[in-house]
């Protein structure tokens, strides 16, 4: 109770510092703690390629993408490259000046099976990647799953939906653990493990494509109803297992450390009513809580034991122990914020609902906007404050663990030239934001720009571009080409002034500096 009502009159302070921000921000990289560390990052799928060489079966990503799912049509088969072009990435990573880099390691393309014989030709790969980051001294925050499940898993039982995935998770993190430990300082179990029950079995527009209606379309098989909750679980259970594992066999020796990962975006009450702020914590529990809340407590936020029922699972006595403080940092993946309505008078309270109904919730991604009512809002609200505001959200209800922002970036369309001078003002201002609140007591270690180069988005596959270097995927030789983004954090890196300036003729004068 007593974490409930720290939880409101927080949104309840927001409220009257809605209206601030604005002005220039003048920072430089040693106005951050001196252990805090800058990078950018990629995924496997997105970045590899190479989806039918040397062993790599497929992943739910292959089978999803070939069946036409995209709305470009389009597949991760060559992506960026990366496979074949680490070399030069690895020499672009430094090159950039930055301190850490994060990647996710292929499971199909490792341990072909889901299970079993590890591939040599992946080993070989994987060395040789981290040996070339270690030769440059960038510090290694690797991800164990980013999206990407064997296909031969999905085929056998289900995936995500089945208890069995902990133990076969488990083996494969031994793996990685085992064979990347002694260079790898930070891991990541899983990503969004919130965004991928819902984007995959409640909505069905991630693989493996489940759903039900009317919660869902274009799907054959699935329960919206449940499947979200049974999929969230056993995420749970699989990261903290992982943990466990990693921290009896492998930490004392390695002296790694190991994370949660989370997707998150600052809610706001769409009026000062009581019942939008309510709704609007009610938005954070069930987005936020979801997967923080076991991790700190042991147990799902009341809010959501009580509106889901029998369809979200119970912790068992040694479940909640062994999830409770599987983690030694918090990573956070933040892009925009939304505006929360409640929802509560026009949402059936018998009947079938899934996840989006249970939260009484409707978003919205500016004020002005009609009800939309999904988790992912249509449009991109830039708001830099509420970086600030879930940094310092975490801080006050979850006990102040250090947190990495693991991403955070700028899409622009397909024609996005190198002259990206609006990722430049996105990013300095979320950057300026995280400051703010580490100044304000959170406990905020790390920052990694989405994405490091060009990949294929899981959300738009080629038609939006992230990264700080331009990736010709109409090349075959897949050149890059530094936009004046990946100059102007290259100069951040080295100490230069950094200023949030949206004047393009400066940042024009920058990139013609160079």
């Amino acid at each position: 109770m007593r974490r409930v009502v720290a939880s409101l009159l927080f949104l309840v302070g927001l409220l009257l510092k809605i209206i601030e921000g604005g002005g220039a921000l003048k920072f430089t990289r040693e106005d951050f703690p001196q252990d805090f560390v800058f990078g950018a990052g990629t995924s496997a799928y997105q970045v590899e390629g190479a989806a039918a060489e040397d062993g790599r079966t497929p992943s739910i990503w292959d089978t999803f993408t070939h069946s036409g799912r995209m709305l470009d049509k389009s597949t991760g088969d060559v992506a960026a490259d990366g496979y074949h072009k680490y070399k030069e990435d690895v020499k672009l990573i430094h090159d950039t000046n930055l301190e850490a880099y994060r990647f996710s390691i292929s499971w199909p393309r490792l341990i072909p099976n889901g299970r079993g014989p590890v591939n040599p030709k992946a080993l070989e790969y994987y060395n040789n990647l981290i040996n070339g980051l270690v030769k440059y001294g960038i510090q290694i925050h690797v991800t164990l799953y980013h999206l990407d499940l064997p296909q031969a898993l999905e085929d056998e039982y289900g995936g995500w939906v089945s208890p069995r995935i902990v133990d076969d998770f488990m083996a494969y993190a031994d793996v990685c653990f085992r064979e990347f430990g002694d260079r790898v300082s930070h891991w990541t179990p899983l990503v969004e493990p919130n965004v991928n029950a819902m984007a995959s079995y409640d909505s069905g527009a991630f693989p493996p494509n489940h759903c039900s209606y009317p919660f869902g379309l274009n799907c054959t098989v699935g329960n919206s109803t449940v499947e979200p909750y049974i999929v969230g679980h056993n995420s749970l259970l699989a990261h903290a297992s992982v943990v466990r594992l990693y921290r009896e066999k492998y930490q004392g020796v390695q002296n790694g450390v190991v994370g949660a990962n989370v997707y998150t975006f600052w809610c706001y009450p769409f009026s000062n009513s009581a019942a939008d702020i309510a709704a609007t914590q009610r938005s954070m529990d069930f987005m936020v809580g979801w997967i923080i809340h076991p991790l700190v407590f042991g147990d799902y936020p009341e809010v959501m034991k009580k509106n889901a029922g029998s369809r979200i699972p119970s912790f068992t006595k040694s479940q909640s122990e062994l999830v409770k403080g599987a983690f030694d940092f918090l990573g956070i993946n933040h892009y925009t914020s939304i505006y929360v309505s409640d929802n509560s008078n026009n949402v059936p309270k018998t009947g079938l609902r899934d996840f989006n109904a249970d939260m009484f919730a409707t978003f919205r991604v500016t004020r002005d906007d009609p009800p939309a009512g999904k988790f992912v809002p249509t449009r991109m609200q830039i708001d830099p404050a509420g970086l600030q505001y879930m940094l310092e959200y975490i801080k006050e209800v979850y006990g102040n663990p250090p947190v990495y922002i693991q991403e955070n970036g700028y899409g622009q369309k397909a024609n996005d030239t190198i002259h990206d001078a609006e990722r430049v003002d996105y990013l300095s201002g979320y950057m300026g934001s995280m400051l703010s609140a580490i100044k304000n007591g959170a406990n905020v270690k790390g920052y990694f720009v989405w994405s490091f180069l060009d990949v294929f988005e899981v959300l738009a596959g080629y038609q939006s571009r992230y990264g700080l270097y331009y990736v010709d995927f109409e090349d075959e030789n897949r050149t890059r080409t530094p936009k004046l983004s990946a100059y102007w954090y290259s100069n951040f890196l080295k100490k230069k002034l950094l200023k949030n300036s949206k004047r393009r003729s400066k940042y024009a004068a920058i990139l013609a500096e160079q």
